[in-house]
């Protein structure tokens, strides 16, 4: 989307390098119009770029990627409990409506919000149009297993297809891109990588909803089709396998696939923009939940043309602030 957007509404020359994966592996993460914000900012942000990315998606022929749901976050220890009523306040004061679980739904000492008529990207339906519209913008394209050098001013060469390309400025706006390309000694304080897992599994009764996000944890179940259920969350494959397993209790369940990979996560759990050190390449990292409803506002940073607002919300989340001295920090992950 971000390499989309620069090359059709910013005029930019792009040259892409990603692949198509989602109708081939399990998701490794969800693409949510609502996330676990504690920042009034964030969400007067997100509120506005929702709207936006809707009217993108419709645009560009992905209307059928894109549903409407109504996910629960919930929690059982106090830190949890405390920051789920002070996300759902934030939300609810931006037009976002939540509304509290009803009694008898979750576990006893569990509390939760449901937040109605969120937007949930699919993957596998939504990634093939993105290639179409990439190639109707003449976007090019480089096989990811082409060589890249990159240069400590940002700038890149490409061999792709017998065709040299010099790139004057790269954006590295994935985990794996980061992980691949970004060598250890040069890495900000601000970010670390950790181990995540996704699972899928079957299970004996639905959730009570859709989609569910625990706060305490960082474990995400999604309801899939019949009795499928993928859950994702921080930690090796066994770690999130037992965190499902407590979640549905007495339910007889059946592992039917699983798959581990690092995320990048910000220390302060806000995300993470811009160059280390003011040169090398740009990072574009920890959006979470509600990432690719980020892209208009990041498309708009990196070319230079975005609001007053989101100058100032990018400005405070360089990869080069202190976590120590953190203004932006947002509930996350543990670690």
């Amino acid at each position: 989307m971000i390499a989309g957007l620069l090359a059709s509404v910013h005029k930019k020359s792009v040259l892409f390098q990603g692949e198509s994966q989602s109708g081939y592996r399990l998701p490794r993460g969800l693409e949510l119009s609502v996330a676990p914000l504690t920042r009034p900012e964030s969400w007067s942000l997100l509120c506005k770029l929702t709207r936006e990315t809707h009217k993108l998606l419709n645009r560009v022929g992905a209307r059928g990627a894109v549903s409407r749901i109504d996910p629960i976050f919930y929690a059982a220890m106090s830190e949890g409990i405390e920051a789920l009523g002070h996300i759902s306040h934030m939300a609810q004061a931006f037009g976002v409506p939540a509304e509290r679980v009803r009694p008898h739904v979750l576990d006893e000492g569990q509390q939760g919000f449901v937040f109605r008529d969120a937007l949930l990207l699919h993957r596998a339906t939504l990634e093939p149009v993105l290639d179409r519209w990439l190639l109707s913008l003449g976007v090019a394209r480089a096989p990811m297993d082409a060589p890249l050098v990159l240069k400590p001013d940002g700038s890149t060469v490409v061999v792709a297809d017998d065709q040299g390309y010099e790139i004057g400025q790269t954006v590295l706006a994935d985990d794996g891109a980061i992980l691949g390309q970004l060598s250890a000694e040069t890495w900000p304080a601000i970010i670390t990588a950790h181990a995540a897992s996704t699972v899928l599994t079957e299970t004996g009764k639905p959730l009570p909803g859709r989609l569910m996000y625990q706060l305490d944890s960082g474990l995400v179940l999604s309801q899939q089709f019949r009795r499928g259920l993928v859950a994702l969350g921080p930690g090796a494959i066994e770690q999130v396998g037992q965190a499902v397993a407590a979640g549905l209790g007495a339910q007889r369940i059946r592992q039917a696939g699983q798959s581990s990979y690092q995320r990048i996560v910000a220390v302060d759990r806000a995300p993470v923009v811009g160059r280390v050190g003011g040169t090398g390449p740009d990072l574009v990292a920890g959006f979470g939940l509600s990432g690719a409803f980020f892209a208009p506002a990041i498309a708009r940073w990196l070319a230079g043309t975005g609001s007053p607002e989101e100058k100032e919300w990018f400005a405070a989340r360089l990869v080069d602030r202190d976590a120590a001295l953190s203004s932006v920090a947002e509930w996350g992950d543990p670690l």
